[in-house]
C-alpha cells in the first residue's frame, strides 16, 4: 500500500504545514472554552481576517484542482465553473450575510427558529446541513487522495484516511478559532501559488495575452475530430456531446449562483464576527480575493493545455486525470520545488475546507438537534454541547472518508462540489429567503421546503447519468439537478405554507425579525455567553 517514502521537498513542505497548523490548533484549544468560543471563535474575528477565512473556505480543492482540469480538457465550458463560483458571492452579500449574522447565533437554523417552531425546523435544518457537508467533503477527500499519492507516494485509500484524521484533530481540539486560522493561512498560500503559476504560464508566452489565447485556440485537449477550439463553447455542455447539454449548463449555473447562499460552512463564518457591519466587510474582502483567484484559473487551466503533453495528465488507464492538472503544470514550469509548494498548497486547501465543513456539520447537530430538539433547548452544560459536536465530527468524517474511497480518484472534484451547491440551493436557500422576506411563512412551509429540496435533489442525483444506474440506465437525463430541484424546494416551502393554517405567532414575530435582521438591534455581540 505504501511505497518507500523518501524525504523530498514536497514531503518537507507538507510536514512544515502540518506542524504549523498543529501548533495553531494547540494554541486555539487553550482558548476554546465554552460554546461561543468553540462554535464561533468568541465572535472575535476581524472583517479582513474573516474575509480571508471565507475565501479560504470557499476556494476548495474543486476550485484549485477540479476547475483547472475542467478548463484544460473542456475549455470554455470548464471556465463556466469559475464564473459561477465567483458570481455566487453576490447572492451572499446582497441577501444572506447581514440578516443571518443579526438573527442567528451559531447555525443557519437559528435564523429559521427565530419566529418558527424551533424543534421541527431545527431537526430538518440539521439533516440538510449534514448532508450538504458530507457531499462537499467527499469532493475534498477525492482531491486529497490524488495529491497525497503524488506527494509522498501513499495509495489513495490510506491518503484519504490520513487527511481525515488530521482534519479531525483541527476540529475536535481547536474548534472554530483553529479552523479560521488554518483557512487564513491557506488563502494566503493559495493566492501566492496561483499568482506565481499564472506568471510562469504567461512568461512562456512572452507575457502577451494575444500569444497566450492564440496558443489556447490551437491546443487540442477535447479529443474531437476535427480538433475543436478550446475557446469555443460546447465541449462539455454542447448538444454534440450531450443532447441535454444546454439544460445541464443552466442547471449547473442555478446551483452555483444560488447554492453559495445556502452552504452551511460558509454561513457559519458570519457568526465569528462581532456584528453585521463586519460581516458585510468580510464578504467584500472575500469577493475581491475570490475574484482574483478565479480569473487566474484561466491561466493555469488553459496554460496546461498549451504547455503539457496530453499523456502527462492522463491516468495509467488512459483516463483524464483532471484533478492533477495544476500540480503537474507546476512541476513542468518550476521543477520539483515549485511542485512541492503547489502540492502543499493544494493539501492546505483541502484541509482548511474539510475542517470548515466538519465544523459546520458537527455544530449544527450539537446545537440544533441535540440541544434544541432532543433536550428542548437546554443542554446540561456548554461542555456537553461541545462534546457532542466533537463526537459528531468523527461520524461525519468517517462517512465522508468511506464514500470517497468507494468512489475512487477518477471523479472530478469540481463536479462533486457542483452537486453540493445544488442540494444547498434546493433545500436551504428557499427557507432562508422566505423566513426573512415573507410574513405568511410558517413552520409547515419550512419543514416542507427543506424536505422537498433535500429529497428531490438527492433523488435526482442518484437517478442521473452519474448515479446508481449509470449513464445507460439514467432516469433523470441531467448531471446537475438544480434546474428541477431548486424550483421544487421553493414550491414545497410555498405550498407547505399556503395549504396549512396561518401561524399568527410567527407572523407577529416577522416585524421583530425584520428589524433585527436589517439593523442588528438585539443581535448577539462578541463575548456573549451561551
Amino acid at each position: 500500500m505504501v511505497a518507500a517514502i523518501q524525504f523530498t521537498p514536497a514531503l518537507g513542505m507538507f510536514l512544515a504545514f502540518v506542524a504549523v497548523t498543529l501548533v495553531i490548533t494547540w494554541l486555539s484549544a487553550r482558548k476554546a472554552t465554552g460554546s461561543a468560543a468553540y462554535f464561533a471563535a468568541g465572535r472575535s474575528i476581524k472583517g479582513w481576517q474573516n474575509g480571508l477565512a471565507v475565501a479560504g473556505d470557499y476556494m476548495s480543492a474543486a476550485s484549485f484542482l477540479g476547475i483547472s482540469g475542467m478548463i484544460c480538457f473542456k475549455g470554455y465550458d470548464g471556465f463556466m465553473y469559475s464564473v459561477g463560483f465567483l458570481v455566487a458571492y453576490l447572492t451572499v452579500l446582497l441577501l444572506v450575510a447581514e440578516p443571518l449574522r443579526n438573527a442567528g447565533k451559531y447555525t443557519m437554523a437559528d435564523l429559521l427558529a427565530y419566529r418558527l417552531s424551533p424543534r421541527p425546523v431545527r431537526a430538518m435544518a440539521s439533516l440538510s446541513t449534514v448532508m450538504v457537508a458530507i457531499i462537499y467533503m467527499i469532493a475534498q477527500m477525492v482531491g486529497a487522495g490524488g495529491i497525497i499519492k503524488e506527494l509522498i507516494h501513499v495509495e489513495f485509500a490510506p491518503a484519504v484516511i490520513g487527511v481525515g484524521v488530521l482534519m479531525l484533530v483541527y476540529v475536535v481540539f481547536g474548534g472554530m478559532l483553529a479552523t479560521t486560522w488554518v483557512q487564513i493561512i491557506k488563502a494566503i498560500l493559495l493566492m501566492g501559488g496561483a499568482i506565481a503559476l499564472s506568471w510562469m504560464v504567461l512568461g512562456h508566452h512572452d507575457f502577451s495575452l494575444t500569444k497566450f489565447f492564440t496558443a489556447v485556440s490551437q491546443a487540442d485537449y477535447a479529443g474531437t475530430a476535427p480538433p475543436k477550439n478550446l475557446l469555443e463553447p460546447g465541449m462539455h455542455f454542447g448538444t454534440a456531446i450531450n443532447p441535454w447539454g444546454p439544460l445541464d449548463f443552466i442547471s449547473l449555473a442555478l446551483g452555483l449562483v444560488l447554492g453559495t447562499a445556502g452552504l452551511p460552512h460558509i454561513l457559519v463564518r458570519f457568526y465569528t464576527v462581532p456584528d453585521a457591519r463586519t460581516a458585510r466587510t468580510s464578504v467584500i474582502w472575500a469577493i475581491a480575493i475570490i475574484g482574483v483567484f478565479y480569473i487566474l484559473t484561466t491561466f493555469f487551466g488553459f496554460g496546461a493545455a498549451t504547455l503539457l503533453e496530453k499523456n502527462q495528465i492522463m491516468t495509467a488507464g488512459g483516463k483524464e486525470n483532471t484533478n492533477m492538472v495544476a500540480p503537474i503544470l507546476a512541476q513542468q514550469l518550476g521543477g520539483e520545488f515549485f511542485f512541492a509548494f503547489i502540492s502543499a498548497v493544494a493539501f492546505a486547501t483541502i484541509l482548511a475546507v474539510v475542517a470548515g465543513l466538519t465544523m459546520s456539520a458537527s455544530t449544527s447537530f450539537a446545537h440544533d438537534f441535540y440541544t434544541n430538539v432532543i433536550h428542548h433547548g437546554t443542554a446540561k452544560s456548554e461542555d456537553e454541547e461541545v462534546r457532542v459536536a466533537r463526537i459528531m465530527a468523527f461520524v461525519v468524517g468517517a462517512v465522508s472518508i468511506g464514500i470517497a474511497i468507494y468512489l475512487g480518484p477518477g471523479v472530478n472534484a469540481a463536479f462533486l462540489v457542483g452537486l453540493a451547491f445544488a442540494v444547498a440551493a434546493s433545500a436551504n436557500l428557499p427557507v432562508i429567503l422566505f423566513s426573512v422576506f415573507w410574513k405568511r411563512f410558517n413552520t409547515a412551509g419550512a419543514v416542507a421546503g427543506l424536505a422537498t429540496g433535500l429529497g428531490s435533489s438527492i433523488i435526482l442525483i442518484l437517478l442521473s447519468p452519474n448515479g446508481i444506474f449509470g449513464k445507460a440506465g439514467a432516469i433523470f437525463p441531467l448531471q446537475n439537478p438544480g434546474i428541477l430541484s431548486i424550483p421544487l424546494g421553493f414550491l414545497g416551502a410555498y405550498l407547505g405554507t399556503v395549504l396549512t393554517a396561518r401561524d399568527l405567532e410567527a407572523e407577529a414575530k416577522f416585524a421583530e425579525l425584520s428589524v433585527r435582521s436589517q439593523t442588528g438591534l438585539g443581535a448577539e455581540k462578541a463575548g456573549s455567553g451561551h
